[in-house]
């Protein structure tokens, strides 16, 4: 028989339980009252404001509500642009203007956009390119290494930096070396540029880099050399070359900007357009027509159209319009889960914002049906002829 104590003792153990839970529920509700503090939003610098495309990047931004705060600098801001929501600042990148705005704001992450693809007769011409690109980009990135809070650092870089040679592989992945020095200026600039980056990483290995190498922009918006040059009636090329070409549209690339900073991708990434469009195919889709060159003969054609001022080719350009060049995007589109549209969509939607040109494609297809159906009817006849001989 039971003497009754060890029912007291369950029944004291289950009180003492109930009190424990009681216990530890009020400070579950306790702790659920007090929220944690919310993470204060980005602040983001934007660089090269006084261009389109870092004009549009800050604009898009600051309409971004997970961002707290856009301060774009440049020495003239671009008017054509609203970037109301920006705070822009009129300064150069090697002025001590960036130390200031590192000090008074508390900024976490950088999109240097200030970088010149081609030199400005205006502005101090390719020495003026060079200061603003390298220098100001060894100012910023030393202007970097002193903030506290900067978490995250998005660069433009350029598919330039692969070079342009006779050397080239088919396809350029992210991992492959230049096979030549380039010759062109904007192209060693980027590799600089770059390689004062990945100092900048090894240095402030808590910052998130992402290096972003561009194919040449194109269009409705885009009003670059390399549009200007689609756009000229005749169109110079090279005797006896078709290199392939790969474009990016100027909105993907704003997209693709967009994603590097309110997400985390660290890296560097081609950013193109799928697909490639030979010079000449180009050219037809534009209804313009091909004025074939020897080689030699270009850099004359080029110094012309500077001199009469319908054109300034740069040696970059020369270089793409001799060899081309190809990049691999499946790393992009993998990191990113971002495809931009192909090389042939971009340049499409570039052609339809232009004046058409002297050959319109449905003249040229009209034409090759034509021809086509000359060639069949001649070797009909001639198998005949054979036949009845």
């Amino acid at each position: 028989m039971s003497d009754g104590k060890p029912s007291s003792r369950r029944r004291a153990d289950k009180v003492a339980a109930v009190g424990d839970k009681s216990t530890v529920s009020a400070r579950g509700t306790s702790s659920r009252r007090k929220a944690a503090p919310k993470a204060p939003k980005p602040v983001v610098l934007v660089t090269g404001v006084g261009r389109y495309l870092g004009a549009r990047v800050a604009a898009r931004l600051a309409g971004d509500p997970a961002i707290g705060r856009v301060i774009g600098i440049d020495a003239n801001p671009l008017a054509d642009v609203d970037m109301a929501g920006v705070e822009l600042h009129e300064a150069q990148l090697r002025t001590g203007e960036l130390l200031k705005l590192f000090g008074t704001a508390d900024i976490t992450a950088v999109v240097h956009l200030a970088v010149a693809t081609a030199p400005d007769g205006q502005r101090g011409g390719r020495a003026a390119m060079k200061e603003s690109n390298v220098i100001g980009t060894m100012q910023l990135l030393a202007a970097c290494q002193q903030a506290p809070l900067l978490s995250k650092l998005v660069v433009r870089s350029s598919t330039a930096a692969y070079g342009a040679s006779f050397r080239d592989p088919a396809v350029f992945t992210e991992d492959t070396e230049p096979r030549d020095v380039p010759r062109g200026g904007f192209a060693r600039d980027v590799l600089d540029i770059e390689g004062y980056v990945r100092g900048f990483c090894r240095r402030r290995p808590d910052v998130a880099a992402t290096v972003l190498r561009f194919a040449p922009f194109i269009g409705q918006q885009a009003d670059t050399r390399l549009s200007r040059y689609f756009s000229m009636p005749v169109v110079p090329t090279v005797l006896g070359r078709d290199p392939r070409l790969q474009f990016v549209h100027v909105d993907d690339a704003l997209e693709v900007l967009h994603r590097a900073i309110v997400g985390t991708h660290p890296g560097t990434y081609n950013v193109a357009g799928r697909g490639v469009l030979t010079l000449n195919q180009a050219i037809r889709r534009a209804g313009r027509i091909a004025a074939p060159t020897l080689e030699p003969g270009l850099s004359g054609v080029a110094a012309f159209a500077k001199r009469s001022g319908m054109l300034d080719f740069s040696l970059d350009q020369l270089d793409l319009f001799v060899h081309g060049r190809v990049v691999d995007t499946s790393a992009l589109i993998e990191e990113f889960g971002f495809e931009p549209r192909t090389t042939a969509e971009a340049f499409d939607e570039f052609i339809r914002a232009q004046q058409p040109g002297p050959l319109r494609p449905q003249r040229l297809r009209e034409a090759e049906k034509l021809v086509l159906e000359q060639i069949r009817r001649v070797r009909g006849a001639i198998r005949q002829s054979s036949s009845d001989d």
